[in-house]
């Protein structure tokens, strides 16, 4: 198994989380982080939302991936990124 769910507080969008887990005795920190993708600001037609999602997952930072895109709010779409390296103590 390499997908636990942990349930956090609602944050903002917009904002990191750190999560600190041990496994074995060893202390992992993962970070996440979640951002808001509106298509009413981006004045997006509908037929290109799915290009402007794919644009805005292939233009992250190369040390982010993908987790989850979350359920449609209005015209907005969470998406939530892992930093690819975690740091272990």
């Amino acid at each position: 198994m390499r997908e636990i769910v942990v349930l956090i507080p609602d944050i903002e969008i917009e904002q990191n989380v750190e999560i600190e887990v041990r496994i074995n005795g060893r202390k992992r920190t993962i970070q996440y982080k979640v951002e808001l993708l509106s298509f009413e600001a981006e004045g997006v037609p509908p037929k290109d939302k799915v290009t402007v999602l794919k644009h805005r997952i292939t233009s992250q930072e190369k040390d982010w991936e993908l987790v989850e895109i979350g359920a449609p709010i209005n015209d907005k779409v969470p998406l939530m990124f892992r930093r690819k390296t975690e740091s272990v103590a």
